[in-house]
């Protein structure tokens, strides 16, 4: 998976891609035990920061988007591109690799 750092101040997804911010990592195990930055394992949780326009269909029409601006979403483990603005930590993904909507 690419990990892409930028120096901007938005970024708006095109056709079916969301913008979301990854949820941090936990810290500790279940029994208290403090995890170096090594054994933490990559997020899978985050809330949605922007959502492109939606996929064009075979008429020319869009797709409306599932999701909406400040959902917190489920993904894919290894989907979409990673990106760090500034101490921010980001995925800009497709729509298609969202498994679940959180409550």
């Amino acid at each position: 998976m690419a990990s892409v750092s930028l120096s901007v101040s938005t970024v708006k997804p095109l056709g079916d891609r969301v913008f979301v911010k990854v949820s941090q990592s936990e810290e500790k195990t279940a029994g208290g035990i403090l995890l170096p930055d090594t054994a933490k394992e990559k997020p899978q949780v985050g809330e949605v920061v922007a959502v492109g326009p939606g996929k064009r269909n075979d008429d020319g029409t869009r797709q409306t988007m599932e999701v909406k601006v400040g959902d917190r979403v489920l993904y894919s483990k290894y989907a979409g591109t990673d990106i760090k603005l500034g101490t921010e930590e980001y995925v800009l993904l497709s729509e298609k690799d969202i498994l679940a909507t959180l409550d």
